[in-house]
């Protein structure tokens, strides 16, 4: 029943277990925990490496002993350090004790190493001793790693010059920022894409209710980590008062409408971002609202602002028929920027904005019609 046992167990681990002996054996090898593991000292290690001019660091390793030949996974782990503190890990693994470390990946890691230490891009190139050992563990034929398998190299190798340039990607601008909260659900697919600011490559805008569970906003539409939240942003702007910490969330202590400005930057290896918490004013422009002279702002030309996330902003009713070239305009205003940097109009029944893109299509209304918008489903209608 014993060795039942042990072999079912062996089988659902997946291992792959070699039996070469020249005997028959009716027992299943045992899982020793190896109490030895050593990388060794490569030859380069009192040489000079530049890791740019480099495609691979090779490092041998004895084997762990498991008791029997078995799948084992490597992987590397430097330091700047000798005593191995805030090691980071190679992304690399390898299958045998033969380690052929990719240059580049391990000089990006070592730049990360040095900047978590407070160095910045100035300070390099550097030249620098490294410290490095490795770990190993077990794995079932899949890859997997087996719990208690693991085991670190007892010796820490240095290589005593390395020239590490800096090797991180630049930190870029986001190029996309999706908002969601309480408004939807806390769905990411019923998010919405804020929009981008006509004339920048910063900057961001939406309309969005605000409730006292908050908001986040994210690169990605998804919970992948990179959600920010009240303690990621700088809080601005007209109704900044009004915004609070909810938990975690960007909340507001008066539930309701606003809108809502990103201006993004980089600081170091961070980004940044200032976020205007606005008035919520959404308004028309031109003609269709009696002024031939579009002027921003116009007296009587705001929309009314819904008591609810499901609500509909609703303008006043046109004044005027607007030429062809013309047509029914409607905007935000974000500081600093003219109207049209941030207009919007409804197609077919569908909210569009001009974002960075060109001169939008024009629609045309009648007088005594009105434009009816709802930020939260980006859907409208003149009627």
């Amino acid at each position: 029943m014993k060795n039942i046992l042990k072999s079912t167990l062996l089988m659902a681990l997946g291992l792959v277990v070699f039996a070469s002996c020249s005997d028959d054996r009716d027992d299943n090898p045992t899982i020793v925990s190896p109490t030895t593991f050593h990388v060794n000292t490569p030859a380069l290690a009192d040489q000079y490496l530049d890791l740019a001019k480099s495609d691979i660091i090779e490092l041998t390793c004895s084997q762990p002993d498991y008791g029997f030949p078995a799948n084992t996974q490597y992987t590397v782990q430097v330091s700047l350090d000798e005593n191995m503190a805030n090691y980071k890990e190679v992304e690399q693994t390898f299958k045998g004790a033969k380690l052929e470390v990719n240059a580049a990946l391990l000089a990006s890691t070592l730049t990360t190493c040095a900047v978590e230490q407070g160095k910045t891009e100035a300070d390099f190139p550097m030249d620098i001793p490294v410290y490095l050992r490795v770990r190993a563990v077990m794995t079932t034929v899949n890859g997997t790693p087996i719990e208690g398998t693991e085991i670190v190299s007892q010796n820490i190798v240095k290589l005593n010059r390395v020239h590490l340039l800096f090797s991180l990607p630049p930190v870029n601008i986001p190029s996309n920022l999706y908002l969601v909260g309480d408004f939807c659900g806390w769905d990411w697919g019923k998010s919405l894409s804020m929009v981008p600011v006509y004339g920048t490559d910063n900057m961001f805008w939406h309309m969005v209710y605000i409730s006292d569970q908050g908001i986040k906003f994210n690169q990605e539409r998804s919970w992948d980590g990179g959600e920010i939240g009240f303690a990621g942003i700088t809080v601005a702007g007209d109704l900044a008062s009004e915004i609070v910490d909810g938990g975690g969330n960007i909340a507001s202590s008066k539930p309701g409408w606003y809108l809502m400005v990103v201006t993004c930057g980089v600081q170091g290896r961070n980004i940044t971002y200032e976020v205007q918490f606005n008035k919520p004013e959404v308004w028309l422009m031109g003609p269709c609202i009696g002024d031939a002279n579009w002027g921003e702002l116009y007296p009587g030309a705001m929309f009314t602002v819904p008591a609810t996330a499901d609500g509909d902003f609703v303008s006043p009713a046109f004044l005027g028929v607007p030429a062809a070239a013309q047509g029914v305009r409607a905007y935000v205003k974000v500081p600093g920027h003219e109207w049209w940097h941030t207009e919007f109009m409804v197609f077919d029944k569908k909210l569009l904005y001009r974002g960075t893109g060109g001169d939008q299509e024009r629609v045309s209304g009648s007088i005594g019609q009105k434009l009816y918008i709802n930020f939260g489903t980006e859907t409208g209608e003149i009627k």
